[in-house]
């Protein structure tokens, strides 16, 4: 896609089952609903950092891996089930019914907003950058194929429920020597699940508030 367009309209690529791999410019501000939905041999989308709108189930049943350098991901959403037409108004939206299994997020983002991941069921690999300072709530819940996540340094808050219901989550790798500022359920039920964080800060992690109710799942470790 040129470097001249700015944007992507409805259905665009809908059903392009040969396409392999797109490469959206900084150029383009918008991507309309159903732009990409159908490419189900899409294994690879960049998402480049001038995107501010996403339509309705833009991605859906596209795989592989997702990169995204915009900074849409920062929006804070609305759940519903059921998508409209505007990603601003209902969460989601885009990644509706996407079977994407590798997430990167870019170094220019600062925060993970409400909602963004939520539901993304087929995501295993999820990298968050040392630039992220929030992950806020629900972010990443209901991730049903997350095994692993780690947590920045960078990091200094995590919402209520960011984590929840991630049932195959074993291993949090929380990198901040302070722990960050937390909220009820950011874990969800943490049964089987190992809360690594830096060897000489385990005693603070489980004293801070909300962390000590995952007290008996931290355990130190050497980053």
């Amino acid at each position: 896609i040129g470097k001249s367009v700015t944007s992507i309209g409805y259905s665009a690529f809908y059903g392009c089952t040969s396409l392999t791999s797109i490469t959206i410019p900084d150029s383009v501000t918008s991507i309309g609903d159903y732009a990409f939905q159908g490419c189900t041999s899409l294994t690879s989308a960049t998402i480049g950092n001038g995107v501010t709108s996403i339509g309705s189930y833009a991605f859906e049943d596209c795989t592989g891996e997702l990169i995204i350098n915009s900074k849409i991901v920062e929006t804070d959403y609305t759940y519903s089930d059921y998508p409209m037409d505007h990603i601003n108004s209902y969460t989601s939206g885009w990644l509706y019914g996407s079977k994407f299994t590798k997430l990167t997020i870019g170094d220019n983002i600062t925060k993970i907003g409400d909602y963004v991941f939520y539901k993304c069921t087929s995501l295993t690999s999820v990298t968050i950058p040392d630039s992220v300072t929030s992950i806020e709530e629900y972010a990443f819940s209901d991730c049903t194929s997350l095994t692993s996540i780690t947590i920045p340094n960078s990091v200094t808050s995590i919402g209520e429920r960011a984590f929840y219901y991630c049932t195959s989550l074993t291993s949090v790798y929380c990198k901040p020597t302070t722990p960050p500022n937390g909220v009820s359920l950011m874990f969800g039920n943490a049964s089987g699940r190992k809360i690594y964080v830096p060897t000489a800060s385990v005693s603070a992690y489980k004293a801070a508030t909300y962390w000590k109710d995952y007290a008996s799942y931290i355990v130190g470790y050497n980053f």
